[in-house]
Parts: C-alpha cells; sequence; structure tokens
C-alpha cells in the first residue's frame, strides 16, 4: 500500500489499484494480446481474462517511496518485440504517475508467449 501525505491529510492506495491501471495501460497498446500467468501445476503460459489480469502484474513499494513494476505479456506474432515494449513502458509510466501521482522506479517486462492469429 502507498500512502501520499500532504498538507490536507493522506491517501492510502492499495495494490489492486496498481494492477488494474497497469494492467489496462499495457493491454491497450499495439500488439499486446493480453496478460499472462505460469501455471504452478503444470508449468504453463496461460493468457489472462480481462477480469484477472492483475494476476500478470507485480508491484513492488520500494524504500524510496517508488514503485516497481513486472508484467507478464502475450504478444502478436509478427510485432516488434523492443517496440511494443517500449510502449507499453511509456504508456504504463503516463497512466500511473498521472492517475496516482507516485513515481515509477522500473517497469521490467516479460514476453511469455507470441500468439498467431
Amino acid at each position: 500500500m502507498v500512502t501520499i501525505q500532504n498538507e490536507m491529510g493522506s491517501v492510502s492506495i492499495s495494490r489492486d489499484v496498481f494492477t488494474t491501471l497497469v494492467g489496462d495501460a499495457a493491454t491497450n497498446c499495439f500488439g499486446v494480446k493480453g496478460m499472462t500467468v505460469r501455471s504452478v501445476t503444470d508449468g504453463l503460459v496461460h493468457l489472462l481474462r480481462r477480469e484477472s489480469m492483475g494476476k500478470g502484474v507485480h508491484v513492488t513499494y520500494n524504500d524510496d517511496s517508488t514503485i516497481s513494476i513486472e508484467l507478464h505479456i502475450a504478444v502478436d506474432r509478427d510485432v516488434n518485440i523492443p517496440e511494443v515494449c517500449s510502449s507499453i513502458i511509456s504508456e504504463v509510466r503516463y497512466k500511473v504517475e498521472s492517475a496516482v501521482g507516485t513515481t515509477i522506479k522500473s517497469v521490467d517486462i516479460y514476453v511469455d508467449s507470441m500468439i498467431v492469429g
């Protein structure tokens, strides 16, 4: 949970807010098929539905009041992966920082799967 203090009081923001913002920003980028998660039981990568995309996002709260974000995604087969990831990083930084006002230390993206079609 991130707490933002100002002269009027404080606001606490839960991890769910960040995962929703990040998941929405990432899945709206061109070439992204969706968020993924690796199954513990079979070891396979599974594409997540829109309502559970937060499972593909991991948010870490740092001691210096910043956050670090880790994303697991699936992309279209015929996309430039570095360009897609660069677009995701820019979009995530913009959406989270403008909505919440928290500084993002890092955004790490793991492309777990390429989907044909």
